[in-house]
């Protein structure tokens, strides 16, 4: 028996997935392709493969507790926490692995906050939180890797060697906000001493840097749309399947 909450009414898929129904199914078209709707041992999903799906991303939209989407889409809720710890890995973005040799990247820190303190730290805001190292394509405004999230008591530059997004960058051309003195990333001109001004080139160099870089901030603006961002309840790697889950939707909606 459907839910009142279903993927095969179109009208509930925007709402809760931030998608629309053509994307939606490129979504659902992930996990198939890993086989997470062909038959498994032991008991057999009482939702179909595009009701787990709308489960997981409504989840991730709303940010409600486990308990309360469950009965919307008749499961219980250690049934519906089964589906997310499935299906939220086989969603996640995989970090692209090769880029054309005119890319230009962009990277940032953002913080997500979360409820386990085993993976945060407390950050200026007083809550605990994750920093999660985003690249962007500067041009596509594409998501291409999240690696590793850190606690929040690792600065930019710590975070961004440590986390792997380094190594999965590798020597393709990324610009940084000033937060990143010393890795070689490209990042605004600043002044040596307080007595030292900047020429008119650099200021109109910086000022073109600002543009592009901002693009990052909009990337993360959109995706914490999904409200699990604001405030993560799950354990462990949860906080990281959920980031780059997101990141996969926020792609899929550039993309059409």
């Amino acid at each position: 028996m459907a839910g009142v909450i279903t993927a095969s009414e179109p009208s509930w898929i925007a709402p809760f997935t931030g998608l629309n129904p053509r994307a939606f199914g490129k979504l659902v078209s992930v996990p198939r392709r890993d086989d997470a709707d062909s038959p498994q041992r032991g008991r057999p999903w009482g939702l179909s493969l595009e009701d787990r799906v709308l489960l997981v991303t409504a989840y991730w939209r709303t940010n409600l507790t486990i308990r309360q989407p469950a009965p919307l889409f008749r499961v219980s809720k250690s049934a519906a926490d089964r589906i997310i710890d499935h299906l939220g890995p086989l969603l996640a973005l995989k970090p692209r692995k090769r880029f054309r040799k005119d890319t230009v990247l962009i990277v940032d820190g953002t913080l997500v906050s979360t409820r386990d303190h085993s993976v945060a730290e407390q950050s200026k805001n007083y809550r605990y939180s994750t920093n999660h190292q985003v690249v962007t394509d500067a041009d596509t405004r594409l998501v291409v890797v999240i690696d590793q999230p850190l606690p929040d008591n690792r600065n930019d530059c710590r975070a961004w060697s440590e986390s792997g997004a380094k190594e999965a960058v590798g020597t393709t051309t990324t610009i940084a906000d000033g937060g990143y003195r010393g890795t070689g990333l490209v990042i605004p001109h600043y002044r040596r001493s307080k007595d030292d001004e900047l020429t008119v080139w650099k200021q109109e160099h910086n000022a073109s840097h600002r543009r592009i870089r901002a693009r990052v901030e909009h990337v993360f603006a959109r995706m914490k749309s999904w409200k699990i961002l604001r405030d993560c309840r799950l354990r462990g790697d949860g906080v990281h399947q959920a980031m780059r889950g997101i990141a996969r939707l926020h792609n899929l909606n550039l993309a059409g």
